[in-house]
C-alpha cells in the first residue's frame, strides 16, 4: 500500500540536552572550569532562550520591512538589539 500525498511524515524530534557534548565543549574550552552538576543544563536552558529571542526580534524586524522572508539583515539587526538590552 503505498503512501498518500497528504499523510504528513513526522521526524522524531529529541527531547533531551545534549549534556555529553555540552561537557565535552567546556572541559576543552575551559579545563580549570568546575560546573555544577546541572549547570550545564542552565547553560543550554539559557541558549535556548536566546534563540528564541532572537527568533522573535527577526520575525519583527522582517515584519516592519514587509518582507516574508527573514533575511540575515533582520537576524543581525536584532542580535544587536538584543546584546545591547542584556548588557545595561
Amino acid at each position: 500500500m503505498a503512501f498518500s500525498t497528504t499523510v504528513s511524515q513526522r521526524k522524531h524530534i529529541k527531547r533531551k540536552a545534549p549534556r555529553g557534548f555540552l561537557k565535552r565543549v567546556f572541559k576543552r574550552q575551559k579545563p580549570h572550569l568546575r560546573l555544577e552538576t546541572s549547570g550545564d543544563l542552565l547553560v543550554h536552558l539559557n541558549c535556548l532562550l536566546f534563540v528564541h529571542r532572537l527568533a522573535e526580534e527577526s520575525r519583527m524586524n522582517a515584519f516592519e520591512s514587509k518582507c516574508g522572508v527573514i533575511k540575515k539583515e533582520h537576524v543581525q539587526a536584532a542580535a544587536k538589539v538584543i546584546l545591547k538590552k542584556s548588557r545595561g
